[in-house]
């Protein structure tokens, strides 16, 4: 298994840089190898798609889903990954918030203090 930066994902997923991005087909379709992508990779996937590219919420949540259902695709703790998407799915709260909000749930914590608005909404967090 092999780690997956962010970077190489965003080449692989855009195809904007035409030698990096060939590069990274070559490694990410090999079949006798997975790759590991982190939570924290995740956040930064939308972050770049969202704030690089443009990509709009039904985009990043599609491409998000995929990547979920690839088979040498591996991660930290896919289930929170998955709850936090079907929150950034169907709310106005940034992805990376809801996965602190699952992961905080998941510790035990009651609710997760945030000043965000976007969220007021939603059951794991209390809006200051």
């Amino acid at each position: 298994m092999m780690g997956l930066d962010t970077n190489v994902l965003v080449r692989y997923l855009t195809q904007d840089d035409p030698e990096q991005s060939r590069i990274a087909a070559r490694e990410i379709e090999t079949d006798n190898v997975s790759f590991f992508i982190t939570s924290m990779g995740m956040c930064e996937l939308v972050w770049v798609l969202e704030t690089a590219y443009n990509y709009d919420r039904s985009t990043i949540s599609d491409t998000l889903r995929k990547i979920l259902q690839t088979r040498q695709f591996a991660f930290d703790n896919k289930a929170l990954m998955e709850k936090a998407l079907a929150d950034y799915k169907k709310n106005k709260g940034d992805f990376s918030d809801y996965l602190l909000g699952h992961k905080s749930k998941q510790a035990g914590c009651n609710k997760t203090l945030t000043f965000d608005r976007a969220l007021k909404n939603h059951a794991l967090f209390q809006i200051l």
